[in-house]
């Protein structure tokens, strides 16, 4: 079980001003929390890659973590449990031991937007990170896209016209070199709490990623 970050990925940038003034505002407000871009976090050799869409205030800003401390890992990390992914039902800190195999997860803007709403030219800005990692995934995989914004960087990180793929939860899109992108509603407080989202509803997702996963034989690649 390996728990690593991956090269694709900038602890320094700044390449957009809004977020790097935010979060220098951040950090000074809150001394004690991670404040920069949020590394992506899992198996660097995972099959599985899920993409979520930023860093939240009080979540992986907080921890350095994707998904750690804040609502939208709950289900996450329990629903990674329950498929074998992780070894442990809770992301709560760095140094909790918590570990994934076979999983990696990133965030299509790696740095804490304001009110949780990247611009378009941020993401567009942030897209040559996903790509990297996108180009870094073993053949075959599968990608998770946690909603639309996430959906929609990862055709971008392909070089995909946006319209020839509909996103929809557990709509399934073949990409190229052996890549399945799978959509699913975000994992937020409000999605789940207003029961657009069920954990039965996202376990379904992650039952159809693991299936693509088995049939392309992704263990023995």
């Amino acid at each position: 079980m390996l728990t690593t970050n991956t090269a694709a990925f900038d602890p320094d940038c700044r390449s957009c001003p809004r977020l790097a003034t935010f979060l220098d505002r951040t950090g000074l407000k809150h001394p004690d929390y991670h404040a920069r871009p949020v590394a992506p976090f899992g198996d660097p050799g995972a099959h599985l890659l899920i993409v979520g869409l930023a860093p939240g205030m009080h979540g992986a800003n907080a921890t350095g973590r994707p998904f750690t401390g804040d609502y939208a890992g709950i289900l996450l990390y329990q629903t990674l449990f329950d498929f074998g992914f992780s070894n442990k039902p809770v992301s709560v800190a760095l140094d909790d031991g918590l570990g994934l195999s076979d999983c990696r997860i990133t965030n299509a803007v790696k740095c804490l937007p304001p009110q949780n709403k990247p611009q378009l030219d941020e993401i567009k800005q942030c897209n040559r990170f996903l790509q990297q990692e996108l180009d870094s995934l073993p053949d075959p995989a599968v990608i998770i896209g946690l909603g639309k914004i996430a959906h929609d960087a990862v055709l971008r990180a392909f070089n995909r016209r946006l319209s020839a793929f509909t996103f929809g939860h557990g709509n399934i899109h073949e990409l190229e070199n052996g890549r399945t992108l799978v959509d699913s509603y975000h994992c937020s407080r409000y999605n789940t709490q207003t029961r657009r989202l069920t954990p039965a509803m996202f376990g379904e997702v992650f039952r159809t990623a693991k299936g693509l996963m088995d049939n392309a034989d992704c263990q023995g690649k």
